[in-house]
């Protein structure tokens, strides 16, 4: 066999499918580019997922870019509406938000649509589509809401002007309109009810619910004001005692059924009487139908038109004519005048048309701040503020409705020409802050130059230094406005400054805070001390004053400072205080009938009673006087303190005289004896002056009364014995204070008393000059002390008889005597009077003959002037 015959056959070479071969349908093995790309396609209209996608794609990219390129253009789809479903699926949210919330904002609802397109969120598509038709809805049922809310508003003003010209007609026409009115003021109650109660309420704006309640409770006040007329009327009519309706025209009519005349009030009210409705002319007739149907023409034409602002001062003008030719129309066409104005009242309505009239409002207020009259234009804050206001309202004018271009356009254009003031306004307060600046930097240099000065003097005045400091800091204060920024390159200095030259002052401030924390110390131990050295004390106090006036404090500070200065003293002379009352705590006998006494003399100031007063005071007077049996106690403790005393000053001489070695020693007279005398301690009380002695005697005798040098000493000690003894023994504190309060409590209620008495002397003497009554004169003890028994009679006799002509001169003559005001009338008589009595020196003075001045004054006839200028006279004359 040969070589050949021996090997083995090799396989021919065969290409191995790729592994997404079959996933694609054969895209990897196809011949050409386009059949594979048709294949691509056949494939992924199949809707293969992400990651089958992402595997082709990164295989076939590298062999062929063009088939690849409908791979990626799927998966960028992918991609892309994943990312529009995560957006859809938050705006989704928001608008299942606002859909879920009670109260829907349009505002709201509109922005988010418009932010929903702006972010790319797929409206087209839902569940967006679903929510935004959903929150259109909403917002087309608020607005209906609002709609009806003005038609409701309208409808409730045409039927208060139907029961407004039915109060016009006779009372009949009203009775048969009645029933037909009921039902339409039901029907327009249950609208408004049914309005209220709907689910979108709450949505609606907050000025709508307020005009709604507004206008349901004038309507019915209006319908129940009518009915009970009507009621009243119907019931006129058949009983004639029974009251007239309130209204004019049916009070009228029945008076003119019963036959009875008009009402002359009424007739009085009203300048001229208007003709009734039954007794107008056919001329007067046409006129008014001529009126109301040009009237009506119009509106009807403007509403047609669709022009809002015209058809509204169309619907005024209607009004007005309706109001003066109401009562000569007839019921159609009333009927076409109402329909005309709810007609009116829907345009109005317009969501767009409010808002370009809020547009054109806005407009032309802006174009009115450079056509204010002279002298009340803006200023430039203020045109500043109203401009961003303007612009701000025109923001929210275009969130709720479409914008108009041509208006905007107008208003920037108007804003732009008044913001010219502005840019003056801003260039003023530039070229101010400049200046200001410019002063405060003057001001800086000043402080400076003023702190070296008064560096180099000597000795300083530290409250004019205080002052001066406060001066500068005034004028810092009141420098000028000048821009937050300056302003805090300008506070630094000025504080450095003010601080350099207020250096010397809080040096010697802070000295002297040491050296009253010093006396605050000494004034604590001169408090502890168990002496109180009262010689100290005020030496202290003047070292404190003397320290306050040098260095100034701040004031709160400084008041600190003193309480703490006066708190140890105060508390010691408080504990001496304390300590004298627990010695005197004891009550004497005489203590405790002074003490019983005073409230005796309480008890009848409650009561009220003169006599009880006055004997109350008789009686403790007498206990004050009369020595009480059990004071001995009293007299024993004043004798062993005078005893004290005497040893006091005895030793006190005898050591004098130790110290004093020579031969010859003068006789030391001797110490006085201190007698404690008891006075009014309270703060600002009059000290009792001791009275003057009188000169009896010339020649050697002294002018003050005391008689030579060494003639009464020997005989002081015996007349202080003898007065100590006159004045008994002393009242304990209590009973002192008692029987003070008690007298002054007694002083001022017999004062009130007797003005009291004063007040009603002279009631009933006027009383009995009006009347002409002698028998009601007051007594003469009730006219008081100042009044004589013969002036008491002289007055009774001149009001018995009858009256005669008035006396000026006598009611002057009082004013004069009482030195009380004149009537601005009767000054120039008073002159003259004081004139004459000036010329008259031996004649008696008014105040000399008032009571024979009141006789002339009662012999006249009373009058109000008169008697108040009398009893003002009377009020001072007797009081005195």
């Amino acid at each position: 066999m040969s070589d050949a015959s021996d090997a083995t056959p090799v396989p021919a070479k065969t290409s191995e499918p790729h592994p997404l071969d079959a996933l694609t349908g054969g895209a990897f093995s196809a011949a050409t580019s386009g059949e594979r790309s048709a294949r691509i396609r056949e494939w992924l209209s199949t809707q293969p997922g992400v990651e089958k996608l992402q595997e082709v794609f990164k295989e076939l990219s590298a062999r062929d870019k063009g088939a690849a390129r409908a791979v990626r253009e799927r998966l960028d789809e992918i991609r892309r509406a994943e990312g529009q479903e995560a957006i859809a699926a938050e705006w989704a949210a928001k608008a299942e938000a606002l859909l879920a919330a009670a109260k829907l904002n349009i505002a709201d609802a509109l922005a988010w649509q418009r932010d929903a397109a702006k972010a790319g969120a797929p409206l087209s598509r839902e569940p967006l589509s679903v929510l935004k038709q959903r929150l259109n809805e909403r917002v087309k049922t608020i607005e209906d809401l609002q709609h009806r809310v003005q038609v409701q508003r309208e409808a409730a003003v045409l039927l208060a002007q139907r029961i407004e010209v039915l109060s016009t007609k006779p009372w009949k026409d009203a009775q048969s309109a009645l029933e037909l009115l009921n039902a339409d003021v039901g029907r327009w109650q249950e609208q408004a009810q049914a309005l209220a109660d709907d689910s979108a309420w709450p949505s609606v704006e907050a000025r709508f619910p307020a005009l709604l309640d507004a206008s349901r409770t004038q309507l019915l006040v209006v319908w129940e004001a009518f009915q009970s007329a009507l009621a009243q009327a119907v019931l006129a009519a058949e009983d004639p005692s029974a009251p007239l309706p309130p209204v004019p025209v049916w009070s009228d009519e029945l008076r003119q059924a019963r036959g009875l005349p008009l009402e002359a009030g009424a007739a009085a009210k009203t300048p001229a009487p208007r003709p009734s409705k039954p007794q107008a002319t056919p001329e007067m007739r046409e006129k008014a139908l001529q009126a109301v149907q040009e009237a009506l023409a119009k509106l009807e034409q403007e509403t047609a038109q669709g022009h809002g602002k015209a058809s509204a001062g169309a619907a005024t003008a209607l009004r007005a004519v309706l109001k003066v030719h109401g009562k000569l129309i007839d019921a159609e066409l009333e009927q076409k005048v109402h329909a005309a104005l709810v007609a009116a009242g829907e345009l109005e309505g317009w969501q767009r048309w409010s808002a370009d009239q809020v547009r054109e409002d806005l407009v032309a207020r802006a174009e009115a701040l450079l056509r204010r009259p002279e002298g009340q234009s803006l200023g430039g804050r203020k045109m500043q503020e109203t401009l961003r206001q303007l612009r701000e309202q025109w923001k929210q004018a275009d969130q709720g409705a479409p914008a108009n271009h041509a208006l905007w356009k107008k208003f920037d254009d108007a804003c732009n020409a008044a913001h010219k003031v502005v840019e003056g306004w801003l260039e003023k307060v530039r070229a101010e802050g400049a200046e200001h600046r410019a002063q405060r930097l003057a001001l800086i240099e000043e402080v400076n130059a003023w702190a070296q000065s008064q560096a180099a003097a000597a000795a300083q005045d530290w409250k004019s230094f205080s002052r001066a400091l406060h001066q500068f800091a005034e004028r810092w204060r009141t420098g000028g406005h000048v821009s937050e920024k300056m302003f805090a390159e300008l506070q630094p200095l000025w504080k450095q400054a003010l601080a350099a030259a207020s250096a010397p002052l809080e040096a010697a401030q802070k000295a002297s805070l040491e050296r009253r924390h010093a006396m605050i110390e000494e004034a604590g131990a001169l408090g502890a001390a168990p002496g109180l050295r009262i010689d100290a004390i005020k030496a202290l106090q003047q070292r404190w004053q003397a320290e306050a006036q040098a260095v100034p404090l701040d004031r709160k500070h400084e008041q600190k400072l003193w309480d703490a200065f006066r708190k140890p003293i105060d508390e010691a002379f408080n504990r001496k205080s304390a300590e004298r009352e627990r010695s005197a705590s004891g009550l004497s006998a005489r203590d405790r009938a002074v003490l019983e006494a005073s409230k005796a003399l309480e008890a009848a100031n409650a009561s009220g009673d003169a006599q009880k007063i006055r004997g109350a005071m008789a009686a403790l007077e007498r206990a004050l006087k009369e020595p009480a049996g059990g004071s001995g106690d009293s007299e024993n403790l004043d004798k062993k303190a005078d005893q004290t005393l005497d040893g006091q000053a005895q030793a006190a001489t005898d050591s004098v005289a130790d110290q004093n070695d020579a031969p010859t020693s003068k006789p030391v007279p001797a110490a006085r004896p201190v007698v404690a005398v008891r006075g009014d301690d309270r703060p600002g009380a009059r000290k009792a002056v001791p009275a003057q002695p009188t000169v009896t005697g010339r020649g050697g005798d002294r002018r003050d009364g005391r008689g030579p040098r060494d003639s009464g000493m020997q005989g002081r000690g015996r007349e202080r014995d003898g007065a100590a003894a006159a004045r008994g023994p002393r009242l304990g504190d209590a009973a002192f204070r008692a029987q003070r309060d008690a007298m002054e409590h007694a002083q001022g209620a017999l004062r009130k008393l007797a003005a009291q008495a004063h007040g009603e002397a002279l009631t009933q003497l006027l009383s009995a000059w009006k009347s002409r009554d002698a028998a009601q004169l007051p007594s003469v003890q009730e006219l008081g002390g100042k009044v004589p028994p013969t002036a008491r009679t002289a007055w009774s006799q001149a009001i018995a008889a009858p009256a005669a002509g008035g006396a000026p001169e006598a009611l002057l003559r009082l004013e004069i005597a009482a030195e009380v005001p004149t009537p601005a009338d009767q000054l120039a008589a008073r002159r003259a009077l004081q004139l004459q009595l000036l010329t008259r020196r031996n004649d008696p003075s008014p105040a000399q003959t008032w009571t024979q001045d009141v006789a002339r004054v009662l012999e006249g006839a009373s009058d109000e002037a008169g008697a108040r200028r009398l009893q003002s006279a009377l009020k001072v004359l007797l009081g005195k």
